[in-house]
């Protein structure tokens, strides 16, 4: 690849030595389908690339992802939810398994499904702003997070910390983000896409056996958390869907989108 490639959601383009997957779906960035399948894709490509020795991910200025797009699930039949969640899983999967440097770009709102995203890199640099937030805030709408997401997300900030986050639905600023390691730095959001590059350059100058080698020492129980199979968690999230408190809360939040 020598210059930008655009996909339906994604942008690529390399640069020398990495490559810089910049996030372009629609107005918010959110999490679909094709998006999780193009992020799978990208990343199983880009491993097997010689040219590539690192992938940097970013989103727009001021918006990483604003995370799944809820309304169109509640709107999709049971095989189109069923693909999502498959996509969302294989995706995640190949973002933890991607063997080089990986650095998150966080260029903004970047909550919920937007930050596990997040969390599959081995470091992040996050915009800081008002409006700028990450973390899981599902609780507010008494709505279940995935096995593995839950997973991903102890894993980075520690099983009793994420849990009381979670259970307080707590979105941080990016400086509060760092504080509780969600992520590594807070920097003005026109500086976070250069200083992801800088770090970056750093990282593909290690010897890539070592890089490789040490990443995957050092990130085994992350590899374990996706070296799975995904069925059990799969028939966990489709019985979930079917609870009926669980369609009369999605009921209400269409609603709420109506109003």
């Amino acid at each position: 690849m020598s210059e930008t490639e655009t996909n339906t959601t994604l942008q690529i383009t390399p640069k020398k030595d990495y490559t810089i997957v910049q996030i372009d779906n629609g107005k918010v960035n959110g999490i679909t389908t094709q998006l999780l399948a193009d992020l799978k894709t990208t990343f199983l490509e880009l491993d097997k690339d010689e040219s590539t020795k690192g992938i940097i991910l970013t989103g727009r200025p001021h918006c990483f992802s604003a995370g799944i797009n809820v309304k169109a699930l509640a709107l999709s039949s049971t095989e189109e939810v069923s693909e999502f969640w498959l996509q969302y899983h294989l995706g995640l999967q190949a973002m933890v398994r991607f063997s080089k440097p990986f650095v998150c770009a966080i260029t903004g709102y970047s909550p919920a499904g937007a930050t596990i995203l997040a969390c599959t890199a081995d470091y992040r640099i996050m915009g800081q702003g008002e409006k700028h937030k990450i973390g899981m805030h599902e609780f507010r709408m008494s709505m279940q997070i995935p096995e593995l997401l839950c997973d991903i997300y102890a894993y980075v900030m520690g099983e009793k910390q994420a849990w009381e986050a979670v259970q307080k639905a707590q979105l941080f600023s990016s400086d509060e983000a760092v504080d509780v390691g969600l992520v590594n730095e807070s920097i003005a959001v026109e500086d976070v896409l250069p200083r992801a590059e800088a770090y970056m350059k750093t990282q593909v100058a290690v010897y890539d056996r070592v890089y490789k080698n040490s990443k995957r020492f050092f990130r085994k129980g992350l590899l374990d958390i996706v070296d799975r199979d995904f069925t059990p968690m799969l028939k966990e999230i489709a019985a979930d869907a079917e609870d009926p408190r669980a369609k009369m809360m999605m009921q209400m939040f269409l609603a709420s989108l109506k109003k």
